[in-house]
């Protein structure tokens, strides 16, 4: 199979085959890092998805600008560490003018709805997903995967997003079948996970510079 990167992003989005299995991973990737690897290798593990797909946002609105390297090295600095893993780097948010998850995950389904998607996010952005601009659609909108962070496991379990939606949540067990599921149904792995994190990543940078 081609490498994700030889093939345009609109031309691998379009023409991704009806009943693909695709694992959504969203942020600010300042940098990406080898725990964005991680989750989504254990994602395509244990979702057992097609691919998963990297978007990176033009700016998170819950982050501040200064700091944020331009988006342009960012998509390229993703690449370079997802390889050829079936991680596929995507700006895909600025093509579809959109800033918000729930309006990128309803621009996505409109545009390709012979897929199965499954938004995942690490615990630590289930704890603050409160303050996400209407995160309950979210969960309405397509499965979730939460998989753990370091120190985060446990304020996860009573989060906000956890006890709302606590009803709909399935046993690890059954995760295999997450992304065909009826939305709303999430799932939260409590495995151990790299504990690099980006704001580290750019500290250490500071450092050296």
């Amino acid at each position: 199979m081609a490498s994700p990167r030889r093939i345009s992003i609109p031309s691998v989005v379009d023409k991704t085959p009806d009943g693909r299995r695709i694992g959504l991973l969203g942020g600010s990737f300042n940098p990406a890092h080898e725990g964005h690897v991680e989750i989504s290798l254990r994602a395509m593990e244990r979702l057992k998805l097609d691919a998963v797909w990297w978007l990176v946002s033009p700016q998170n609105p819950l982050k501040p600008v200064d700091g944020m390297a331009a988006l342009g090295q960012r998509v390229e600095a993703a690449r370079r560490i997802a390889g050829d893993a079936g991680i596929l780097v995507t700006d895909i948010e600025r093509t579809l003018q959109t800033q918000y998850t729930a309006d990128t995950l309803a621009a996505l389904k409109r545009r390709l709805p012979g897929l199965h998607f499954v938004w995942l996010m690490g615990a630590d952005n289930l704890v603050a997903m409160h303050k996400w601009r209407k995160w309950g659609s979210i969960f309405r909108a397509v499965p979730v995967a939460v998989f753990a962070r370091p120190t985060y496991s446990l304020r996860a379990e009573s989060a906000r997003a956890s006890r709302r939606f606590a009803r709909f949540r399935i046993k690890p067990y059954r995760a295999a079948s997450l992304a065909k599921m009826r939305a709303p149904a999430w799932v939260l792995f409590k495995g151990p996970l790299n504990p690099v994190s980006a704001s580290k990543i750019r500290d250490a940078m500071k450092l050296d510079n």
